[in-house]
């Protein structure tokens, strides 16, 4: 799933090739996808692209008044392409939801596409991105400026949850998804089970540091990327999540895993949990 650094490098790369660009024609092939439907997607043709944003995992192509924004959920993805094919596409059975040709000579355009059987991919043109109920419910996102210890600590107090899925939750902090709240509890030496509450100032400034050293890290080596390689460069960066079995790089412990029923977290015993194993809800299912 794409998730902050990921996004934030979309977000980039759109802005240096959409900015003053002008639509020529919109190709609405997967109508789930769409959840919108006033002003309609074919309002963007003859606007021109003046700005790309991020809101969390969202992201925002701004042309006039109006908004396209896009969250990729599990499997979704923008593929540029320098010279879109002369056919328009036809709707059918395959990954392109939604396609954008702009003017101009080259024919040059984006494919928002999703991959696998579970749609979960979300389009939406708006006037104005807060009436879109996923960004209207965003907490603070954790590369601001304004984004400081205090204001983790005030995040965090009274939070009966645990600290990971506390990371997760969008309304706490925009962002984060499963696989970046792993690397930064690594990070942070901590364990995903540990009451978010009961975080000490030290351990809450630990975690602070590890998120803006994670975030910031991934979005770097993402730097001028090519789209195609966004994904492969996200897999081998991450030091825990998706290697288990695998060594810790910092100890050389057995990276672990706990499985949940349509996600996993993976973490290290020796640098998170004081060397105990965590309880695999999944096998101990099996076990009974």
């Amino acid at each position: 799933m794409p998730e902050l650094p990921e996004v934030e490098s979309l977000c980039r790369f759109l802005a240096e090739r959409l900015t003053g660009r002008t639509v020529d024609r919109v190709y609405p092939l997967a109508v789930a996808a769409l959840k919108t439907y006033d002003p309609p997607i074919t309002a963007l043709e003859g606007l021109a692209f003046d700005g790309v944003a991020r809101h969390g995992k969202f992201l925002d192509l701004r042309a006039g008044e109006l908004h396209l924004l896009v969250h990729l959920a599990r499997a979704g993805w923008i593929r540029w392409q320098d010279e879109l094919p002369e056919a328009p596409p036809r709707p059918g059975k395959g990954p392109l939801a939604l396609r954008v040709r702009l003017a101009g000579p080259g024919r040059a355009g984006f494919d928002v596409t999703e991959a696998g059987t579970q749609k979960h991919l979300a389009v939406y043109l708006v006037r104005d991105p807060e009436q879109v109920p996923g960004v209207a419910r965003l907490g603070p996102d954790p590369l601001a400026a304004d984004f400081t210890p205090a204001a983790l600590a005030a995040l965090l107090a009274g939070e009966r949850r645990r600290i990971k899925g506390v990371l997760r939750d969008q309304a706490v902090l925009a962002g984060i998804g499963n696989a970046y709240s792993d690397e930064i509890l690594h990070v942070a030496r901590m364990s995903p089970f540990k009451p978010a509450a009961s975080l000490s100032a030290a351990e809450t400034d630990r975690l602070y540091a590890a998120i803006g050293e994670t975030l910031t890290a991934a979005v770097e080596r993402s730097r001028g990327l090519p789209l195609r390689e966004l994904k492969a460069e996200k897999k081998s960066g991450l030091r825990v999540h998706g290697r288990t079995g695998e060594p810790c790089p910092v100890c050389g412990d057995t990276i672990r895993e706990v499985s949940f029923s349509d996600s996993s977290m993976q973490y290290c015993p020796t640098c998170q949990t004081g060397g105990r194993v965590l309880a695999d809800r999944r096998m101990s299912r099996l076990l009974k």
